[in-house]
């Protein structure tokens, strides 16, 4: 038996296929090219579908981690208003109110705001108290200030009565059944020497008569 290699044109000088045993037809060459292009297209098909989904799970996880992720920087952290209050004394001859409160009470903030920075002009110190019933009062000491402050303070809010508290005479702001008071519900407000105190908040009657108890004893 001779060695005979096998063509690989026809007579014609088209590729013989090794499946076939011969070239390609002009239809089969279509069909082929056709099949070809229709899996090129159901791959592109499917890489494009991979990226949009892809694309639509990093929205997802930055919106997951970084827009709805719950705040774990927990409650304010409790301020030591009477160590505050010695600082910001050096700055100021008015005596600063510093009232000594039972156990359930702390402070939120507290700061001395100079005239130069304060808005209307008049230097102020500033507590905000949370009561041992979760409440609030702030307390706004004006120096040197005048009527038109204090109606600034609580929103040219009218007097409803006045108190005693430590033997001094309180101006009374009871708007708790107005439309959303916000922590402008209940306000006290008294006037000795240089010092304008306005208490107000969300507290109970006897919260205020405790903090404005402490705070009589501290003016002068």
């Amino acid at each position: 038996m001779s060695d005979r290699t096998q063509p690989t044109h026809d007579e014609n000088g088209r590729p013989i296929v090794a499946e076939l045993g011969r070239a390609e037809t002009a239809q089969e060459i279509a069909d082929r090219k056709a099949a070809a292009s229709s899996a090129h297209r159901n791959n592109q098909t499917v890489v494009n579908l991979v990226i949009a989904l892809a694309a639509s799970l990093l929205v997802v996880f930055v919106i997951v981690v970084v827009v709805v992720r719950p705040d774990q920087s927990g409650p304010p952290k409790a301020v030591n208003w009477v160590s505050v209050a010695n600082d910001a004394q050096q700055s100021v001859t008015t005596k600063l109110v510093v009232p000594q409160l039972p156990t359930g009470w702390s402070a939120n903030r507290a700061e001395l705001i100079d005239a130069k920075s304060a808005p209307d002009g008049v230097a102020s110190w500033q507590i905000g108290f949370l009561t041992p019933s979760t409440q609030y009062i702030g307390l706004v000491q004006g120096i040197k200030a005048d009527a038109t402050w204090v109606s600034s303070q609580l929103k040219r809010q009218k007097s409803t009565g006045d108190a005693t508290f430590g033997g001094f005479r309180w101006q009374v702001y009871d708007h708790r059944s107005d439309d959303s008071p916000c922590n402008l519900a209940y306000a006290l407000v008294t006037t000795v020497g240089d010092s304008t105190v306005v208490l107000a908040g969300t507290a109970s009657d006897a919260e205020f008569a405790t903090l404005a108890t402490e705070i009589s004893g501290e003016l002068e």
